[in-house]
This record gives C-alpha cells, sequence and structure tokens, in this order.
C-alpha cells in the first residue's frame, strides 16, 4: 500500500495538463483544455482536462479521474506502476506504507537493479535489430512472409545469429550477471551461451513500453519453434500480451481488441492493415490477461485455430474469463478451419474476409458455453441432462456479472426442462422464498445507482464538495445520525478531506476514495452529473451559502429519519434505554444530543 499523503503530494507537484499533452493534443478553452476523447472516438471535442482541480472528464463518454486515472487508463498500467510511472517522472521516491521496509537506500539499489536489467534487454533489442540489417537471409524471410520495412520497425524486430555467443560482441564482460538474470543467457555445466541463437527476435513491451522479454522464432526447421524469454524480475508471462503497447491507438481506433495465438499472426495481421491483435506470451489466456484486456475495450474477440490445440486454448480462456465478466463487456470467439491460422488465412483470402468473420461469425461467449458442453451430450435423454447440470454448475457460479449470470441459469433451466427454483437448489444455491402473491407489487432494487430523474440533495452536496473540497468545513455531521447510502458517502468524503494536511483538488480527492465502498457512487455521481464545463466550474459565495443551506437541510432530514425510526421501535417495544434517552433529546428543540 501506498500512503495517502504521498498521493497527495504526488497530484500537487505534477501537471495533469503536461501528463495528458504527451498522448492527447490539447487546445486551451478558458481555464480549462479541451480535446477529443482519447478513450472512444469522436469528432467534436468532449473531453475536459482543468488544471486547478487536476481532473479530466469526457463528457461523451464519462471517463474521467486524475493524472493517476488517465496513466493507469492510457497506460493499461495498474495503480501501483501508475504510482511509480509519474513518482519517476519528478524524482520522488515511493514510499511503503507503515509496517514495512521504509529503507530509502534499500529502494535505490532495488530500483537501480530493475533499471540495469531493463538497460541490459533494451541493448539486446537494439544488437537484434541492428544484426537484422546485416543479415540478407534474415531480410530475405521477413520479404517472404510479406512484411515492410514500416512494420519491422514498428515492432522493433530483430534477429539473432547461429552463434554461441552473439552478445558477446556487446556486452563485456560476458556473461553480465544483468544477462543471466534476465534470461538472454543460459549456465550449463559451467558454460555459458545466449539463449536463442538463429531466430526472428520478437521484443516483447510493457504497458510503458520498455522491452521486458523476448519471443524468438526459428528461422529454418528446428525445434522449438518459438522460443520464449523466462520469467524473471522483468517478465511475467501471464500478466502482460505480446503487441498491446504497439496496438493502443488501434485499439481505441477501432473500438475492439483481437487475441490471437501467435507473435508473426500479430505482425502479419498489422502488415495487412488490421492492427488491434495481441497475442498471450507463449502461455493460456491468464485471468490477469482478461483484466487486462477489459481495461482496452468493451469487446474482446479471441481468434484461435480450428485444431485441436486451438479449442483446447479457447476453451481455458473462457474459464478464466468467466470470474471477471462483466455486462457491459462483449466476449467472442472465432475459430479458423483446421488447416490455417491468422496469418495463413488472411493471404489466402485477404484481410476483408478475415475481419467479416470476426464481426459477423465469432460466437458470444454464451453460445459457445453452451456449444462446446453441449457438444458430447445427449439432451434427450435424463442422463444427458443430468451430466450438463454436473458440468455447467462450477462454471456458472464463477459469474459475477448479475445479468449474464441469470439469464445464463434461465437458459440452462430450458435446457434441462426443470424450473428455475429446483435447479437454483441443485447448483448449490439456496432455494429462494416464494411468497404468496397477493397482487403484482412492482418494487426497484433497494441498491441501484441507475441515474435518477433529479438529483438528490446529497447528490448535489457530494458533486459541490468534489469540486470545492475546501467547502468541507462547513459539515459537521453528529456521530447519533444514523448514516446510509449517499448520506455515508458525504460524510467519508468530508472526513477524509478535512484530515488532509494540505489543501485538496479534485484530482486527490478522487484519489483518497479509490477502492473504498464509496467509489462507485462518487463516479456515478460523475458520470452522471458531470455533463457540462459549467458544472465543473468552482463556486462563488452564492454557490458556498447554497452548500451551507443544503447541509442545514440534509442535516434536518436525517434527524426527521432517525426520530421516525426511533418512533418505529418505540411502538414496536422495541426501543433499548439509550435509545429512549436519545429520542427524548432529539424531540427536545432546546437541546442536542452529545451521544
Amino acid at each position: 500500500m501506498i500512503p495517502t499523503e504521498f498521493i497527495d503530494e504526488l497530484i500537487n507537484k505534477i501537471d495533469i495538463v503536461d501528463i495528458i499533452e504527451e498522448y492527447v493534443p490539447l487546445k486551451k478553452s478558458g481555464a480549462n483544455y479541451t480535446a477529443c476523447c482519447p478513450f472512444h472516438k469522436e469528432k467534436s471535442p468532449s473531453f475536459s482536462v482543468s488544471p486547478s482541480k487536476q481532473f479530466y472528464h469526457c463528457f461523451g463518454c464519462g471517463a474521467h479521474g486524475s493524472a493517476i486515472g488517465f496513466i493507469m487508463e492510457y497506460q493499461s498500467l495498474g495503480f501501483q506502476d501508475a504510482v511509480q510511472f509519474l513518482s519517476d517522472r519528478i524524482g520522488l521516491i515511493v514510499p511503503k506504507q507503515a509496517g514495512k521496509s521504509n529503507n530509502q537506500e534499500a529502494r535505490k539499489t532495488i530500483k537501480k537493479h530493475k533499471q540495469t536489467l531493463e538497460e541490459t534487454v533494451s541493448a539486446a533489442a537494439d544488437f537484434y535489430q541492428h544484426q537484422l540489417q546485416h543479415s540478407p537471409r534474415a531480410q530475405n524471410y521477413l520479404l517472404q512472409r510479406g512484411l515492410s520495412d514500416e512494420v519491422i520497425s514498428h515492432y522493433g524486430l530483430g534477429y539473432v545469429p547461429d552463434e554461441w555467443q552473439p552478445l558477446a560482441k556487446i556486452f563485456q564482460p560476458y556473461p553480465s550477471n544483468a544477462l543471466v538474470q534476465t534470461g538472454m543467457v543460459i549456465n550449463k555445466e559451467d558454460r555459458y551461451y545466449d539463449r536463442f541463437r538463429d531466430r526472428i527476435m520478437f521484443p516483447i513491451r510493457d504497458g510503458k513500453g520498455q522491452v521486458i522479454g523476448f519471443g524468438g522464432r526459428i528461422l529454418d526447421k528446428g525445434e522449438p519453434k518459438y522460443m520464449n524469454s523466462p520469467e524473471t524480475t522483468l517478465f511475467d508471462k501471464g500478466q502482460n500480451l505480446y503487441g498491446l503497447y504497439e496496438a493502443r491507438a488501434a485499439i481505441r481506433e477501432a473500438q475492439r481488441v483481437l487475441v490471437v495465438e501467435g507473435y508473426m499472426d500479430v505482425v502479419a495481421l498489422a502488415q495487412f492493415g488490421l492492427g488491434y491483435a495481441v497475442a498471450a506470451l507463449g502461455t493460456s489466456t491468464t485471468t490477469e490477461h482478461i483484466r487486462l484486456l477489459m481495461r482496452q475495450s468493451d469487446h474482446i474477440y479471441f481468434c484461435f485455430d480450428g485444431d485441436a490445440a486451438g479449442r483446447k486454448a479457447a476453451w481455458r480462456a473462457l474459464e478464466n474469463a468467466l470470474p471477471q465478466l462483466k455486462d457491459d463487456k462483449n466476449l467472442q470467439f472465432l475459430f479458423l478451419p483446421p488447416e490455417h491460422d491468422p496469418d495463413s488465412f488472411v493471404r489466402a483470402n485477404g484481410i476483408k474476409t478475415f475481419e467479416d468473420a470476426l464481426l459477423h461469425q465469432s460466437l458470444p461467449l454464451s453460445v459457445y458455453l453452451w456449444q462446446a458442453l453441449t457438444e458430447h451430450i445427449d439432451l434427450t435423454t435424463h442422463e444427458g441432462k443430468a451430466e450438463l447440470i454436473k458440468t455447467a454448475a462450477p462454471l456458472l457460479n464463477k459469474i459475477q456479472a448479475p445479468a449474464l449470470s441469470f439469464l445464463l441459469r434461465q437458459e440452462l433451466s430450458q435446457k434441462v426442462g426443470i424450473d428455475e427454483h429446483n435447479l437454483a437448489h441443485l447448483l448449490g444455491q439456496e432455494q429462494p422464498k416464494q411468497a404468496k402473491v397477493k397482487g403484482k407489487n412492482y418494487r426497484l432494487p433497494q441498491n441501484t445507482f441507475r441515474q435518477p430523474p433529479v438529483m438528490s440533495l446529497a447528490q448535489k452536496q457530494i458533486r459541490a464538495l468534489l469540486i470545492n473540497p475546501q467547502w468541507a468545513v462547513y459539515i459537521d455531521i453528529p456521530d447519533y445520525l444514523d448514516l446510509h447510502g449517499e448520506y455515508a458517502c458525504l460524510a467519508a468524503l468530508a472526513e477524509r478531506i478535512q484530515a488532509s494536511v494540505i489543501p485538496l483538488n479534485m484530482g486527490t480527492v478522487l484519489e483518497l476514495m479509490r477502492n473504498t465502498e464509496f467509489e462507485p457512487v462518487i463516479r456515478q455521481i460523475i458520470h452522471d452529473y458531470l455533463d457540462s464545463a459549467d458544472t465543473m466550474q468552482a463556486g462563488n459565495e452564492d454557490d458556498c451559502e447554497s452548500f451551507k443551506q443544503g447541509m442545514q437541510k440534509l442535516l434536518d432530514n436525517l434527524k426527521s429519519q432517525q426520530i421516525d425510526a426511533l418512533k418505529r421501535k418505540l411502538h414496536n417495544g422495541l426501543l433499548s434505554a439509550d435509545e429512549k434517552q436519545l429520542l427524548l433529546l432529539l424531540l427536545s428543540p432546546s437541546k442536542t444530543p452529545s451521544v
């Protein structure tokens, strides 16, 4: 964990305009800056950046956040990596939470060691690119694969000569500790030699564009056909995807991301104009890969070979995707003919045919799920239906997306001919109690973040406080009041702002509430009610006075609710002695409760 004080300091020292302008061309517009949103396609700019609030917001798609949030979203980084990225820019050292080592020298040593490893693999990548320029044989191979100089350069392809120690040409002494620790050099029986020989080299980059490892394809015949760097301090196969750094702009343009099986598939598709493809790093698609993909786009396509190995890889991807599914995310599966991979299919049929198949012939996850589960089951028999329930149950129980989960269970009910209540019992769930129906009674869920027709008073106060954190000094909510929902959110927001020793802006306030139970409430209010540049403007004296009056009205409402709740308990004979005292005090106009 990173201390909140450090996050406050970081956001106050960096300039969100400078950060975003490195990726998006901004244009001055009054006190703010505007641009076309980098997170969705649009023709007229609706993306606004406020230097005073250190906050960005798109009035089109609702994307918003601090500089940390922007780097997380744009660079596909986790929170800690984004904080580290921004800290490195301004020379801050990220501390660790109390209870962990705060040894500054130790952190510097670790950071320096990581930099040494990064410099080592980067130097190796440069060396491989240089070797490609001087190898007619390797150049001819890529030419035969139809790759242009532009695509080769975009992906940084290289070549490693057919020698035992080619890296010794640029690393002295050879081997260095860094070469061994990055897996570039192997030690076998006290002999050191390069891991890669006579291969086309595919540099693998992380979200910041740093080379962290390599994939190597044998130039002629030989085994293994593909070889990858081993897992190292830099290189985690389960948390990175080949080509993601290079594909980010194309993913945003197409509003979809395609996952294929091989590095050459990614590069070949880019050569034909499809630049939004990525590949797993010699391993199955992991849960972390799914999370990473969902941060890139709402539309994720998987393309697998139609052979047994491709079907197995697709099923593993589906299994790992189930716990991560969301109702607003769409996962599709395309299976090519057994004799084809994406590279060969595109060369034989053209990119238009491939994309047409991708968009119109791929199977939604739900369709593929039932297709795979029922492929070898006879649903005309009771035994077959029982087998489907047994195999489907553990998979459906992984799904957390409420609407999709409900619909899939409903479909299973229809397939096996068992009503939903009895099926829930068979799936290991508690059977819902069925009340006697006296008449139609429609109710909205108690907890919902759907936009209401009119802003509630609590929502107005939260929005005003986000825009004007300094108004937290006017908030004093007594401890005796029963806070829930948006009221509890407002109280927590004010408490955290009041606890800060430095003045806060909107960006720092958002980071204060990150990963709390109130974050979804705050983000929904921003999404629904910051709908124009005017709503983001700081309040004047009249606005501040309205805020104070709003707080008094809100406190009066809470007090009335508390009195009503206590009266109901009194009527039912459930009031404790302390609650009776509180009720008397609340009903007394001349006294203020102190409990």
